[in-house]
């Protein structure tokens, strides 16, 4: 990733501020004599007592060997604390095991269960690397009593590698900052597959002495370059590999003949590059109900927020570009009936610089719960798209936003009721509208949740024809309409949840080709039911089960495996004291479908109708354990590739698409260390 001076100096600038701004107190509230009192704030932010000691024999400060750390993600206000399970390896690596990648970590993603984009409003229409992305939805921000380090290093087979780091403290009780960074490189089973992935992320989260003054801050930065090779041009000469390697094949697009396999390399000749950068900055003022705790000959004040001036400014800058330096016209009309320019050189790019200001009140009806108010908004975006190096357009939005949140202190009841309508701009017209409603039946019963979810969006920009990507059919597409209604039972007690999704998509947009978009106009539907289950089969042996069943009605253009599920049988268990450990072996299947093919010149699955894939289940084992705070993670993947006709030779992959096989043998062995500082 690069970073300019002018980023680093801007980031040093804002810390060192806050830093200095934060010098002038803390979350502990003052007494009526002008002393520092014994009161905090617990996870909530309501006011406890703090110990302070002043017996004449005092107790050790058991802070001074532990930490306190919880978090919050952004725009939600439920403390969560940091997951220390080491039975599933995805709870930490970026990609789920619902999704699929080109046979690369780092390329072009799509999730096997039905997920469609339901968000109204300005969207580029570039989605291809949202699974690996810093977003403000998954922003933490933490509250800790001691500075929290935590790296992790993963090697893969390939020389593939992800490099974590995330460093969090509290310079003052009010005042906390984390930096965290990501960096993935894969190189790839195949020529021209290379991908890499450079992730930033600093926030802040500062509150003032008398906790009427708030501001969180964060910045982020995204950069995925992922080469694309258009897949193999022959799939059946997997069978007769020389050296059982399929870096020997050639693919349809990239350099042909003899290429390297180098771990180091970040450079795309012929691929995706695609750029971002937001600066997220929320403030706010309260306005309350002032009070105080006497105990014994001290009063203590307390301030009790009833009502809030909120402001929240969002700059995003976005550039998404497809290049080709080495385009050869004969295979791209011989693979993918395009005729290009005699140059020999193709590039696609679009730009967007997006700056929202949106300005709310709140209120807060019941005094002694922050996880209950009433918000209400309106916020102006400027949009203004750069096409090529040339032409430049500018656009606008106004919308006016609500919610309603609840989490009662008894933790019964957890609602949430918010909706955006576009009164105004590019995408006037656009709406959503979202309810949930869950509801405690009991310590033994568990949880029940219910919700509906609307949204009624306009086409994303790339189906406009000032976007420079190509899509031969640009038309005036009608507004997509897409309809959610979800259910879940979770009974922690006994260790199993069951969901479901009913959907009803009108003018769904799609592709069916490498250059051609369509749009269904006929209503169609889609049912997901989801199960999940933990089984104890003896006092160290567990089964993990996971099953997705979907189903469309009609004849809609989605193709979507019916079933899908992943088990793990694991050996589990607490030994030598502080040895944890998870090892056994884990199987993913799917059932066979017409798989989506893929375009490379639009980051872009789309919609084929004349293939099915059939694969085995992915066997994969694992050794997972944790020493205290050290965990470690060894995994040898896609053992279901053995080829028994070749004797004991893994060369027999399943395939992601019709053109593009998965990896055979991986193996996979990471570390996950957090440092107390």
């Amino acid at each position: 990733m690069r970073v300019t001076k002018s980023q680093v100096l801007w980031v040093l600038m804002v810390f060192s501020g806050l830093h200095v701004f934060a010098q002038t107190g803390n979350f502990r509230t003052r007494n009526t004599s002008g002393q520092q009192s014994g009161i905090t704030t617990d996870a909530q932010g309501r006011p406890i007592r703090r110990n302070t000691g002043n017996d004449s024999l005092k107790t050790r400060n058991s802070l001074a060997d532990s930490i306190t750390i919880f978090y919050r993600y952004y725009d939600s206000t439920r403390p969560r604390t940091i997951d220390s399970s080491i039975n599933d390896f995805y709870t930490r690596f970026p990609l789920p095991y619902r999704y699929h990648s080109l046979g690369n970590y780092g390329t072009a993603a799509q999730s096997l269960v039905f997920e469609p984009f339901m968000k109204a409003g300005f969207d580029a229409g570039f989605h291809a690397y949202d699974i690996y992305r810093f977003t403000p939805e998954n922003t933490r921000l933490y509250q800790t009593t001691r500075p929290y380090t935590e790296l992790a290093y993963l090697l893969g087979s390939k020389a593939e590698q992800l490099i974590n780091f995330l460093h969090t403290q509290n310079k003052k009780d009010n005042f906390n900052f984390s930096i965290e960074y990501r960096f993935s490189n894969g190189p790839g089973a195949l020529k021209n597959q290379n991908a890499s992935h450079n992730n930033f992320r600093f926030t802040t989260n500062y509150r003032s002495l008398n906790r009427k003054y708030g501001v969180n801050l964060i910045y982020y930065s995204n950069k995925a370059a992922s080469s694309e090779n258009g897949g193999l041009q022959d799939v059946k000469l997997l069978d007769s590999l020389r050296l059982n390697d399929p870096f020997e094949l050639e693919t349809r697009l990239g350099r042909p003949g003899v290429a390297r396999r180098n771990p180091f390399n970040t450079t795309v000749t012929t691929g995706n590059t695609y750029k971002e950068t937001t600066v997220l900055l929320r403030q706010y003022y309260d306005f309350g109900k002032k009070d105080s705790i006497i105990t014994d000959s001290t009063a203590y004040k307390i301030f009790y927020p009833r009502f809030r001036l909120e402001h929240t400014l969002r700059f995003t800058a976005s550039s998404y570009q497809f290049s080709d330096q080495i385009a050869d016209s004969l295979r791209y009309l011989q693979y993918f009936n395009r005729t290009i320019p005699d140059s020999g050189f193709v590039a696609y790019w679009d730009r967007w610089t997006d700056i929202t200001n949106q300005f709310s009140v709140l209120t807060f009806p019941d005094k002694n719960n922050q996880s209950q108010f009433i918000k209400a908004g309106i916020a102006l975006q400027n949009l203004s798209g750069k096409f090529d190096s040339t032409f430049k357009k500018n656009h606008y939005n106004i919308y006016a936003l609500g919610e309603y949140r609840n989490r009662t202190r008894n933790q019964v009841w957890d609602i949430e009721a918010r909706g955006e309508l576009y009164l105004n701009g590019l995408n006037a017209g656009d709406y959503e509208a979202f309810v949930s409603m869950k509801r405690l039946l009991g310590k033994k019963a568990g949880y029940l949740n219910i919700g509906f979810q609307n949204v009624n969006r306009s086409p994303s920009y790339i189906f406009n024809p000032l976007s420079r990507f190509p899509i031969d059919n640009r038309a005036n597409f009608n507004k997509e309409n897409s309809i959610r209604l979800f259910a879940s039972y979770e009974n922690p007690r006994n260790g199993w949840m069951i969901s479901g999704s009913y959907y009803a998509m009108s003018n769904y947009m799609y592709f069916d080709s490498f250059f051609h978009a369509k749009q269904e106009a006929t209503l169609f539907n889609v049912v997901h039911i989801r199960a999940e289950k933990k089984f104890r089969l003896s006092r160290y042996w567990n089964w993990y089960t996971e099953v997705d069943v979907q189903q469309t009605t009609g004849q809609p253009p989605v193709n979507l495996p019916l079933l899908l599920t992943r088990n793990r049988i694991a050996f589990e268990g607490n030994f030598f004291t502080n040895l944890f450990l998870s090892t056994g072996l884990e199987l993913r299947y799917h059932t066979a479908y017409k798989a989506d093919a893929y375009s490379p010149f639009l980051g872009r699955y789309f919609y084929q109708n004349t293939q099915t894939i059939r694969n085995r289940p992915d066997i994969n084992l694992f050794l997972h354990f944790r020493i205290k705070s050290f965990k470690g993670f060894v995994r040898v993947e896609n053992l279901n590739s053995l080829n028994t006709s070749k004797g004991f030779e893994f060369s027999k992959p399943n395939f992601v698409s019709g053109l593009y096989p998965n990896t055979t043998l991986w193996t996979r062995v990471g570390i996950w260390w957090n440092f107390v500082n």
